[in-house]
């Protein structure tokens, strides 16, 4: 069993499981939230400075750059020498090469490592990990991507692990998006949504958003769409995600129409409509309620 502590801090929907995961491995977990919510076999801390104290690794999963940012200067001067912090949120590239500097500076390693894999991954501990860091600091760290995930890619300098987790939910977006058009089409055209599936699902249009996600209720293996589109990724962060995919488009000039559209129509939907609080899968049925003309 090891001994080595770690700091957790942001205790929401995905780390307090992913916290617990560690717990249950072996690890001394210390957790803060400033929400106080707590995890199972996690020690609560009354700071986020308390709770990275004597530290040999910091995690944190925080809900945009800001906060990161924020977190990092409270609690950086606190961590020991050596220390490698952690960032598992999704926010923009340049709060994580912000970051990595401030932690440098430090004398701390730093690996950005947003994930995949959402709330029912981090619960069984099935993640994804897409890091950006020095490979000291990822070979450090590759230890608790074992406990919390089944795969951790090493993409490249600090920042590479958002630049990877923006262009992969870029994809997710817009192929989510065409799924539910063309199951909305097919309805219309009076083809049936299980003969589609059959067909699509073994042919050149074939995607995880149709194959292991399938917007359409009753068809594929189990997703949001048979629970009422409870979200699994809720539409909401599905819009944070492409909002940061074309601010970093803008900052790299980087052409990209079609996630450039797929952010405007979420926005719409969680902004306008009723899209808050539903899964990003929910997208089919405000796609069958329409007409070519809106």
């Amino acid at each position: 069993m090891t001994t080595q502590k770690i700091g957790f801090i942001g205790l929401g929907n995905m780390g307090a499981p992913m916290a617990h995961n560690l717990a249950e491995a072996g690890y001394d977990v210390v957790g803060f939230d400033t929400a106080g919510t707590t995890a199972e076999g996690v020690a609560s801390a009354k700071s986020a400075l308390e709770a990275v104290r004597d530290a040999d690794f910091v995690i944190t999963m925080l809900p945009n750059g800001a906060i990161l940012r924020s977190v990092a200067a409270d609690i950086l001067e606190g961590m020991k020498q050596g220390a490698v912090l952690i960032d598992c949120s999704t926010v923009d590239v340049e709060s994580a090469r912000d970051v990595a500097e401030m932690a440098h500076a430090q004398g701390a390693g730093f690996v950005d490592a947003p994930v995949s894999g959402g709330v029912g991954g981090a619960s069984a501990g099935t993640l994804t990990f897409m890091a950006g860091g020095t490979d000291n600091a990822f070979a450090g760290a590759a230890p608790l991507f074992e406990v919390m995930g089944q795969k951790a890619v090493h993409c490249g300098t600090a920042g590479a692990g958002q630049a990877a987790k923006i262009c992969n939910n870029m994809i997710l977006g817009a192929t989510m998006i065409v799924t539910c058009e063309a199951f909305a089409l097919a309805d219309k055209l009076g083809l049936d949504r299980q003969k589609m599936f059959d067909v699509v699902s073994t042919s050149s249009g074939y995607s995880w958003s149709m194959n292991a996600y399938c917007p359409a209720p009753g068809i594929g293996p189990s997703s949001p769409a048979d629970n009422g589109y409870a979200p699994g990724f809720a539409a909401e962060l599905m819009l944070k995600d492409l909002g940061l995919s074309q601010q970093a488009a803008e900052a790299a000039d980087a052409d990209t129409p079609m996630g450039a559209l797929a952010r405007e129509l979420y926005a719409t939907f969680v902004e306008e409509e009723d899209g808050r609080g539903k899964d990003f899968s929910a997208m089919l049925p405000r796609l069958e309620g329409r007409s070519r003309q809106g």
